[in-house]
Formats: structure tokens, sequence, C-alpha cells
């Protein structure tokens, strides 16, 4: 089973743009599957490479439909990185 580390960033393009960023993370969290790791400028989740992307396929769908028109920045890695490392 291949691994699938992201980064995605959700820009919400209204006046009120952290209600649906926090909406956005807490859909994420509902994939017990699915590790996430937030932090003040992304997001890192990471799992296996056809349910994540399956995951972000879903939910920035649901996303677009609740509140309008947002873009979302991904980065993309295949494999697993350690979401705790820093230096």
């Amino acid at each position: 089973m291949m691994k699938l580390t992201a980064e995605i960033s959700m820009y919400p393009l209204h006046d009120n743009y952290l209600e649906p960023i926090r909406w956005f993370i807490s859909r994420l969290d509902s994939y017990p599957q699915i590790v996430r790791r937030t932090n003040a400028m992304a997001t890192q989740v990471q799992g296996d490479y056809a349910e994540l992307m399956a995951m972000l396929a879903t939910e920035m769908q649901a996303a677009h439909e609740k509140f309008g028109k947002a873009v979302f920045v991904c980065k993309f890695i295949g494999g697993e990185l350690n979401l705790s490392h820093s230096e």
C-alpha cells in the first residue's frame, strides 16, 4: 500500500474566511485512517495514497458546494514524512 503526505491550504474568497477553514479541517478529522497536523500556515495530512486523494476530492467539493469560491493550494510527496519534525 503506497502512502502519501500532502500539505493543503484553503483560501475562501469571502470576508468570513475562518469559518470555512475550521469547517474544512473538522471534516478532515472525520477520517480516522488519515493523520492530520495543522499549523498557522497549512494543514498536513497523511495516509494511504488512494484514500487520501479520494478524501481531498470529496472534501474540496463539499467546501465549494457549501461556501462557494475558495482556492486550495496543495503539495504532495509520495511516502510518509515525520509531521512532528521541526528545525
